[in-house]
């Protein structure tokens, strides 16, 4: 039997036991933390492209992307002949995992966009804008260690991290596209260029901060995206507070 529990925090979040006895759920489970590896793989290679401009780097990109296609394929081959003979719990797992697949494919398309582009238009921009992307590159790929991690141990705390992490990224390219906006000239085609590839690191910034609400999900049987709009604080310190409150109503009623 494999077992795991949810860490518990200051705030005594819930553990959850998720059972993971049937070996095709472990199997599964495995596949998408294979996929997760590989979407972290795949935005190193693309750092790689970008900085030293080497062609294995972009090939190394495509063969990621490749791999979490056929990942995503098998994933869904396998999935439905084994939900309908789990428990509630394990099959709520095996929803989760389908959830991050489909994120994870979509990471690995943006990031072989990113460096596609990366390889054709590197010698033409400016030093300080790869620069930048890289940095933006670089948080994508520590928000990718950080769901892989907070996955396999349902880690609240470490998801919502990504949650963070995601509000920088978004905040670099907003930085990309003021620099390049704030011109009289009007946009030159380099420019184009880099807000493409920012654009592209930031949607992939919003499927990892997907992940992390699949994951906080999976763990606590509440979400968060119903306090995305709250202002007075940031929605992760809502969530913590509400779930926080939630915990002792629970135990009442059991």
């Amino acid at each position: 039997m494999f077992l795991l529990f949810v860490q518990e925090d200051s705030m005594s979040l819930p553990a959850t036991p998720i059972l993971r006895e049937d070996g095709e759920v472990l199997g599964l489970v495995r596949l998408t933390m294979q996929a997760c590896e590989v979407a972290r793989a795949s935005v190193s290679h693309a750092i790689d492209g970008l900085v030293h401009g080497t062609a294995a780097a972009l090939q190394s990109v495509r063969k990621c992307e490749e791999m979490l296609d056929d990942f995503d394929r098998e994933l869904d081959q396998r999935l439905a002949p084994t939900i309908t003979h789990v428990t509630p719990p394990q099959a709520q797992e095996l929803l989760a995992c389908m959830k991050l697949m489909l994120d994870l494919e979509r990471i690995g398309d943006l990031v072989a966009s990113f460096a596609e582009r990366a390889a054709i238009v590197r010698e033409r921009i400016d030093m300080e804008d790869i620069g930048h992307l890289t940095k933006m590159a670089c948080l994508l790929e520590n928000m990718l260690e950080q769901v892989a991690r907070a996955f396999i141990e349902q880690n609240v705390d470490q998801a919502l991290k990504v949650y963070r992490a995601d509000s920088e990224l978004d905040r670099l390219r907003n930085l990309l596209l003021m620099r390049h906006t704030d011109n009289a000239n009007g946009l030159r085609q380099e420019s184009l260029h880099v807000l493409f590839m920012a654009t592209a690191l930031e949607r992939a910034g919003d499927h990892s901060k997907n992940i992390a609400e699949e994951i906080c999900h999976l763990a606590t049987g509440h979400t968060v995206r119903h306090l995305r709009r709250t202002k007075d604080k940031c929605f992760e310190q809502l969530f913590l507070d509400w779930l926080a409150k939630e915990i002792p109503t629970q135990a009442k009623i059991m």
